[in-house]
C-alpha cells in the first residue's frame, strides 16, 4: 500500500491504521493487489484540521478501482470508513464473481 499525505507531515497512527484497516481487505486478494490511499488536511492552519482521505484499489489485472471520498474531523476515522466502503465493494465483486 502507498500511503501520500497532502498538507502534512503524516503521522504513524494514521499509518498504523490504516495498516490495520488493509488487514480486511486480505480476503480480497483475487480482486486486489494493490491500493493507494491519500490523506489530505484540508484545513492544515487551523486548530481542527479538515480530512479528506481517498483509496484507490488496483487489480490484479492492473485494473484501477476508486473508492468514494471520506471526509471528516478525525483522520483515522476517515480511514476507517475508506475501507468499509472498499469491504463493501470488494463484497459485491466476490459475489457477482461466484454468480457467474
Amino acid at each position: 500500500m502507498q500511503i501520500v499525505y497532502l498538507g502534512f507531515a503524516g503521522a504513524a497512527q494514521l499509518e498504523a491504521e490504516a495498516g490495520v484497516q488493509l488487514v480486511r481487505l486480505a480476503r480480497f486478494g483475487a480482486f486486489v493487489s494493490n491500493c493507494h490511499l491519500a490523506i489530505e488536511a484540508l484545513r492544515p492552519d487551523r486548530a481542527s484540521p479538515h480530512y479528506d482521505v481517498r483509496l484507490d484499489l488496483i487489480t490484479p489485472a492492473h485494473e484501477f478501482r476508486s473508492i468514494a471520498h471520506c471526509v471528516g474531523d478525525n483522520a483515522e476515522a476517515a480511514i476507517r470508513d475508506a475501507f468499509d466502503l472498499a469491504e463493501q465493494e470488494l463484497e459485491a465483486i466476490a459475489a457477482r464473481a461466484r454468480n457467474h
